[in-house]
């Protein structure tokens, strides 16, 4: 079994702090046995949308509405190494499914 614990960049970073991160993410990924159970946690400061058109292999449909520009590279990366991202299978309350939430309520 391989455990990945991360924390991700905010959309606050600039796009080369992001790529840099998720780059390094997938070169330790990659080293991980495919043989291996892989779980990759942490906090990846992505919200996945509803919409799984193109990522059904890894994403279920119950997820937040809305999402970030981290989604795309989160999502990317889960389909690249076919892990799927667990927090979509299953419906969830709303309270269960961000870590944080703003005291305005816009992140």
């Amino acid at each position: 079994m391989n455990v990945i614990q991360c924390y991700a960049p905010t959309n606050d970073y600039n796009e080369y702090v992001k790529d840099q991160f998720y780059n390094r993410l997938q070169s330790i990924v990659e080293k991980c046995s495919t043989k291996d159970l892989t779980i990759l946690m942490g906090d990846l400061n992505a919200k996945v949308e509803m919409d799984n058109i193109g990522y059904e292999d890894i994403m279920g449909r119950h997820e937040l509405r809305e999402k970030n520009e981290n989604d795309e590279r989160f999502a990317n990366l889960c389909a690249f190494n076919k892990l799927v991202i667990g927090g979509t299978i299953f419906p969830q309350k709303r309270i269960h499914k961000t870590t944080w939430t703003s005291p305005d309520h816009t992140t």
